[in-house]
């Protein structure tokens, strides 16, 4: 274990996944929160009071030439997130960048060449690959337990009701399922496969009023039998569930986005649960992983590699060009 010492965080936007990593953020040993940042200083004033941060920011810029902070959360909207982690990699900070990484494969290539040119940390914030039940997973496919991959069936959705002005229907913002809760799966996919992405990809998808995906249904392909079935959806609710069917047996994770358990069924013998509470819910364990990371000078995830995250991205891109979307800010 590399030493304790004191990691000092910054947050850029101060919205509500922002709120729930700062909430989490004191359950990480050695992580300090100094200083928020937000397009509106009142806004990033509150979220200081609410929290006791010492430093609140109107702009990003500002946050960047704060000498203080080593690490940064971006918490905003998924069209900035390349504008953000760009002006902060130039001030020098290393960045912790929530998902989905940004709205391309090209802003995300361009985040990371940057981020390789200074040296600095860079880690996409898919929580769920560093929860306990998931990494367990991991260590139970790499151990060769339920043979060779066949087949990945993995969904999440939830019904957010109708708002089309709301973050998850609007099209300026970035909305959809697609950026937004099938990330979640597709991003699983990768992990299961080893970072591979598919050699083909099939797909159903309504488009719904706003002109934003509402919900798709995915089929991969990655030759000698293996594939992925893969929902999502922002306006429909799901099990949630994820199951990895092998040559030898199969693990079933119940809430796979939430992981606080899964189970390992070897053909023959009898099952074998891993079970772990979260506390409080699990989005501590990524600023974990950045700190250690940070501790002992690596400058990416093994879990999830800054070159996995640029090839989830290329899918993502594959998926939505023949459904014919693209963002205003792609333009």
């Amino acid at each position: 274990m590399a030493e304790q010492r004191i990691v000092k965080w910054g947050i850029m936007g101060p919205g509500g996944i922002s709120d729930n990593f700062a909430t989490e953020l004191p359950y990480a040993p050695g992580a300090e929160l100094v200083a928020v940042a937000g397009r509106s200083l009142d806004k990033a004033q509150a979220f200081a009071e609410k929290f006791s941060i010492p430093r609140a920011y109107g702009s990003c810029e500002e946050l960047a030439a704060d000498p203080d902070v080593e690490i940064v959360y971006i918490g905003t909207l998924h069209p900035i997130h390349v504008e953000n982690a760009l002006t902060l990699l130039r001030g020098g900070k290393s960045v912790l960048c929530e998902k989905p990484f940004t709205i391309n494969a090209a802003e995300a290539r361009e985040i990371a060449d940057l981020a390789r040119e200074k040296g600095l940390f860079l880690m996409e914030a898919m929580w769920t690959r560093y929860l306990p039940a998931i990494i367990k997973v991991r260590e139970w496919l790499d151990s060769g337990a339920i043979g060779d991959v066949r087949i990945v069936k993995a969904e999440f959705g939830f019904d957010a009701g109708w708002n089309p002005e709301g973050r998850l229907l609007n099209k300026e913002k970035g909305g959809g399922t697609l950026l937004d809760a099938g990330i979640y799966p597709v991003s699983f996919a990768s992990m299961v496969y080893g970072g591979e992405q598919p050699a083909k990809i099939s797909s159903s998808v309504l488009i719904g009023e706003t002109g934003v995906d509402e919900q798709f249904s995915l089929l991969f392909e990655y030759g000698n039998g293996r594939s992925a079935s893969l929902h999502s959806a922002v306006r429909l609710s799901m099990t949630n569930e994820a199951v990895i069917y092998g040559t030898k047996g199969r693990i079933e994770i119940p809430r796979f986005l939430f992981a606080k358990a899964a189970t390992l069924h070897v053909n023959g013998e009898e099952p074998v649960e891993f079970k772990q509470e979260l506390e409080p819910s699990g989005h501590f364990y990524q600023a974990i992983e950045a700190m250690e990371c940070l501790r002992t000078g690596r400058k990416e995830s093994a879990a999830l590699t800054v070159d996995e995250t640029v090839r989830i991205m290329e899918t993502l891109d594959r998926i939505r060009e023949p459904w014919g979307l693209k963002y205003p800010s792609e333009a």
